[in-house]
């Protein structure tokens, strides 16, 4: 079976947790011992959450005001580069030395004409207070939304249109190879118009769910899973009558109404991939992995029981 798993930004940084190197890297331990027995069963691609790591580089850039700061492109690319590492190392701890691993920077084109750069949505980097807030977005003309009783930094989130790349993600993946690709959502790219057509780096983060499905259907994945630290999708969510949705259709999931800046997106990507393919999409916890893919824990989406291809 061809699985393609994202790892949400919460399964490798605890929410509160300092964004240190130590703490990205016990999280990628826990993850890797997870995923391991996958990538011996099935074919695997993995990709991940950058939104902490993208706002501390932003952070630390805007410090040295000797250059201007690196547009988010550029941030994507490294903070792809660098957890791609983390997972690599980490996962090629747990499986045998044979088993071969592959990282790859993943360029996806969006649209210039999103209406998501009018409406900047994605939260990225720390939690701030509202002081914090408030003193930033003057200083540097940054955009926050609340998120919870803090702030969060928010920047555009156009949708993914094209992935670059799949051929060769295809043949290492013919070649028994784990493809750990697509982190952050990829970097986001466009076209310039027709007369230079040069493709260029956009100021923006691509969702990582979205991302992950649109690869996850281009490669003709049996299964998407999207695993954070929830164990599943909630209705009535932080209410004393909250309960877990164990399986669910699309169409019965598009009928509520989930945060966007939690768990939309995810239940936005599981449908999506569903929909575009007959497959089945789960969302869970990193530490059921394995139940998830038995359909024993977390939500599972797929098509009418009849419709299951």
């Amino acid at each position: 079976m061809r699985v393609v798993v994202a790892l949400g930004g919460n399964a490798l940084l605890r929410r509160g947790e300092p964004l240190t190197a130590e703490n990205q890297r016990a999280n990628a331990r826990v993850a890797c011992k997870a995923l391991a027995p996958l990538a011996l069963e099935h074919e695997l691609v993995v990709s991940h959450g950058t939104g902490p790591q993208v706002g501390l580089l932003a952070r630390q850039g805007s410090a040295y005001t000797e250059v201007d700061p690196y547009p988010l492109d550029l941030l994507g690319a490294q903070t792809e580069g660098m957890i791609g590492y983390l997972i690599q190392q980490e996962l090629g701890n747990e499986l045998p030395f044979e088993k071969r691993l592959a990282s790859l920077l993943t360029l996806i084109e969006v649209d210039p004409g999103d209406p998501a750069f009018d409406d900047p949505t994605k939260p990225i980097g720390p939690i701030y207070s509202q002081a914090d807030s408030e003193r930033l977005a003057k200083e540097k003309s940054w955009v926050f939304k609340p998120d919870g009783d803090s702030y969060r930094r928010v920047v555009p989130s156009p949708l993914p249109q094209r992935i670059f790349g799949l051929e060769p993600l295809e043949l290492l993946l013919d070649q028994g190879c784990v493809v750990i690709c697509a982190g952050g959502g990829g970097i986001p790219t466009m076209f310039l118009p027709a007369a230079e057509r040069s493709l260029i780096g956009v100021e923006a983060v691509i969702d990582k769910d979205l991302a992950s499905a649109l690869l996850a259907a281009d490669l003709g994945a049996d299964l998407l899973a999207i695993v954070t630290d929830v164990d599943a999708v909630y209705t009535g969510w932080a209410t004393p009558e909250q309960a877990p949705i164990r399986r669910i259709t699309p169409d019965e999931l598009a009928a509520s109404e989930f945060a966007e800046g939690s768990m939309g997106p995810k239940v936005k990507a599981a449908c999506a991939f569903v929909e575009k393919t007959g497959g089945r999409a789960v969302i869970g916890s990193i530490t059921d992995t394995q139940a998830l893919l038995a359909g024993d824990a977390g939500t599972t989406v797929a098509p009418a029981e009849a419709e299951v291809r």
